[in-house]
């Protein structure tokens, strides 16, 4: 299995048998940057790609032959979006998940509590979501996640269990951060794009392609692509047999402390 642990012993095996090589044979000092070149590129794979469990296990599906999907969205809360998003799952009679952004929190309290009073999860998608969140030290990290955690609990008396990492990033420095705040990292296996794609119809047919049993969706509740689309999306789903089910049940996992 790829992980950082086999992957840090595979390669300090192979330094060791270059840098053997080197002395008793000569070989190309070339084959040092290759080397680093190629760890680099395993690296970014496992930091990225958030389905390759390479730090640390992320829950990015429920592997069954149920029809079962889960909906999640990040981002929010937003005074508009949030609420409109609200509006067409109360409609459909369709649970979700909310990853929110703790410093969208305050002025939008009253999104926060529409969003758990119809049912729906509420996740940590840290306070700041910082552009450079991945650089933070694991302190940091930690200082961020629970600033967001005590905000959802001063607004609905819970606090969330369930973490999403921003952009979908996961490195050491993180791993150590959700250890230490005992929340479980969720990720998904299906990205909408629904904040680049602005065509609804190609929006639809990229994901309703993608339905397959214990599915998580990813899409945002800030704009108005999302909006168009999922009611349709919805009714695709339940027309093709699926049930559309809360993440936390889904996956069977608690969602608050």
């Amino acid at each position: 299995m790829l992980n950082f642990r086999n992957t840090n012993i595979l390669f300090a095996g192979l330094l060791g048998l270059i840098i053997w090589q080197h002395i008793s044979e000569g070989v190309s000092w070339w084959s040092y940057p290759v080397l680093i070149f190629i760890y680099s590129l395993i690296l970014f794979y496992g930091c990225y790609y958030i389905g390759s469990n390479f730090f640390m296990r992320v829950m990015c599906s429920l592997k069954t032959n149920k029809k079962i999907i889960a909906i999640t969205f990040d981002d929010g809360p937003d005074a508009t979006a949030t609420l409109q998003i609200l509006k067409i799952l109360k409609q459909q009679n369709t649970p979700a998940a909310f990853f929110c952004i703790g410093s969208r929190i305050p002025g939008n309290e009253t999104v926060l509590k529409q969003i758990h009073k119809q049912g729906h999860i509420i996740g940590n998608h840290s306070f700041s979501h910082h552009f450079w969140f991945d650089l933070f030290s694991s302190a940091k990290m930690l200082d961020d996640m629970l600033q967001a955690s005590q905000l959802v609990r001063q607004t609905i008396n819970l606090s969330p269990l369930l973490f999403r990492p921003p952009y979908g990033v996961i490195n050491p420095n993180l791993k150590k951060a959700i250890l230490k705040s005992r929340m479980v990292p969720i990720g998904w296996s299906v990205r909408s794009m629904d904040t680049v794609i602005n065509d609804s119809q190609k929006l639809l047919n990229k994901i309703t392609r993608r339905l397959n049993p214990g599915a998580i969706f990813l899409f945002h509740d800030t704009g108005a692509a999302t909006i168009s689309v999922l009611p349709l999306f919805i009714e695709q789903a339940k027309a093709q047999g699926y049930e559309i089910v809360r993440l936390d049940k889904m996956l069977n996992l608690q969602a608050y402390a």
